[in-house]
């Protein structure tokens, strides 16, 4: 896709710059110009606040209230504001339409990060009763936000965005990948994604195509996706959320799509939605998607809703949830595949070209220290420092615990004072994982100081408990290990 494919011009774009960046319309500008309250106003879609702090109508206040607050404004108005883009540009490429006597927002202009824009469609909440278009483009919402937050940040030579839609994943690859490629079956999205891309100054390969069939026989160092992964009967009303794929097979499409996508020590990531089937294990099916790839997997459930709330959510995200059938199919297949329940979360897999790969699959719902991307990289990192020694190798390391470490102790008032009940290891920062210990391996913790090899650490325990320390060390082993894993224990690498 060229240059050419956008809603404007290549000479519009450029007047578009030129106009936000004069008004300073960009999220600093627009939290300086409203204040703290009307800010917070805004962000609970209270504008009152902010239409009284725009009335005086100069560039900035007007792009407010159209483009923050989609009030119709008066023509000379918005003309001024747009200036050097022309109402004439402007409405040709839908930036603004004719509504009333004046002029709206015909998109969603939204002020991104310190300096971005991206342009998407104005979203369902903003105009009710208005029916979305088919192939509806997403601005920043949620679910884009959570695959921000969880990519990989390190510097790699090639990316790839699958299904980029407004395009807000591939301006972040943008940062630290040298070439940038997204594809969306939509031709409507890549032009909004064209005119992201060019309103930003950055420049990425956009293709058209369903999932991975526009780039078939090419490999990347980093793919993200936050595909169309809606779970139900394959029914396909809107591109943004419905795949086609029937039940959560999008999921397992892509995991499949993987290993070719993906260049040695290559990493891909992405949302996914699956199903919880009364009598199975939701894990063991996830599992299941990564069977013969030989891929690591670190799949993560963030969210579990019940079917009647996430169909709800899904009619009410295209304004259908005054529409009785659609809900009643929904629940109704629902009902005939036994889900109980819908997890969502993110899949991230690496190409690490082992013949043992490491899949792990399990819930991890507490809040977590952001970026969640620098702690999938440091997971990825402990299994490569685990992977690399063998029993010998974990004895002969050093170990300590990790910063900030806590004991958490449980315990009843009896006859003869305090008795210990349950002992928890919690880290306050991080993935904040927490495990229960016993008394052995508190203590195995508690004089990790890096001074000793775990093996030494262990006769000494041994003889304190006395244990064979033969078998102390065989059960210690995968404790150990796993408290790695967990980021409790780091090894000591000077």
């Amino acid at each position: 896709m060229n240059r050419h494919d956008m809603l404007l011009s290549p000479a519009g774009v450029d007047a578009l710059r030129t106009a936000l960046t004069l008004a300073r319309f960009t999220a600093n500008g627009i939290a300086d110009r409203l204040g703290p309250q009307a800010t917070g106003g805004v962000a609970r879609h209270d504008h009152r606040a902010a239409l009284r702090a725009t009335e005086d109508r100069d560039r900035l206040g007007t792009l407010i209230r159209v483009f923050i607050c989609d009030r119709t404004e008066p023509e000379p108005v918005v003309a001024e504001a747009l200036a050097p883009l022309t109402v004439d540009e402007a409405l040709a490429g839908g930036i603004v339409e004719r509504h009333g006597d004046g002029l709206r927002a015909g998109v969603d202009l939204e002020p991104y990060g310190d300096d971005w824009w991206v342009l998407a469609d104005v979203p369902a909440s903003a105009r009710p009763g208005r029916p979305l278009h088919a192939e509806h483009v997403l601005g920043v919402g949620g679910a884009t936000q959570t695959l921000i937050g969880a990519a990989v940040r390190r510097t790699v030579d090639t990316a790839l965005d699958l299904g980029t839609g407004s395009g807000v994943q591939a301006l972040h690859l943008g940062t630290h990948a040298r070439h940038v490629t997204a594809t969306d079956v939509s031709e409507r999205a890549l032009r909004f994604a064209a005119t992201t891309a060019a309103l930003n100054g950055q420049d990425w390969e956009l293709l058209r195509g369903d999932m991975v069939a526009p780039v078939a026989g090419r490999r990347f160092d980093l793919v993200v996706s936050n595909p169309p992964f809606v779970v139900g009967p394959g029914t396909t009303t809107h591109v943004y959320r419905d795949s086609g794929r029937v039940g959560d097979a999008i999921g397992a499409e892509l995991a499949a799509a993987a290993p070719d996508l993906l260049t040695e020590g290559g990493t891909m990531q992405y949302l996914a939605n699956w199903v919880h089937v009364t009598g199975e294990d939701w894990a063991e099916r996830v599992t299941g998607w990564f069977a013969g790839t030989g891929l690591d997997a670190w799949v993560i459930q963030r969210e579990v809703a019940d079917p009647m709330a996430y169909v709800n959510l899904w009619l009410t995200d295209v304004g259908e949830s005054t529409d009785p059938a659609r809900m009643e199919a929904w629940l109704d297949w629902f009902d005939a595949h036994k889900v109980e329940a819908i997890g969502f979360g993110i899949v991230s897999l690496r190409r690490a070209g082992h013949d043992q790969p490491i899949v792990r699959v399990e819930d991890l719902r507490q809040r977590v220290e952001p970026p969640l991307g620098d702690r999938i990289g440091e997971w990825f990192d402990r299994q490569d420092w685990l992977r690399a020694r063998d029993a010998d190798g974990l004895l002969a390391a050093r170990y300590r615990a990790a910063d900030g470490l806590q004991l958490r102790q449980e315990a009843t008032m009896g006859d003869d004072g305090w008795a210990v009940d349950r002992q928890v290891l919690a880290m306050p920062h991080g993935l904040r994982w927490s495990e229960e210990i016993d008394p052995l391996v508190l203590a195995l913790v508690g004089g990790a100081d890096g001074r000793l090899p775990l093996r030494d650490q262990l006769a000494l325990l041994a003889a304190a408990h006395d244990v064979a320390p033969d078998e102390l060390a065989e059960a210690a082993g995968p404790i150990v290990a796993h408290l790695v894993e967990r980021g409790l224990v780091e090894p000591v690498t000077d």
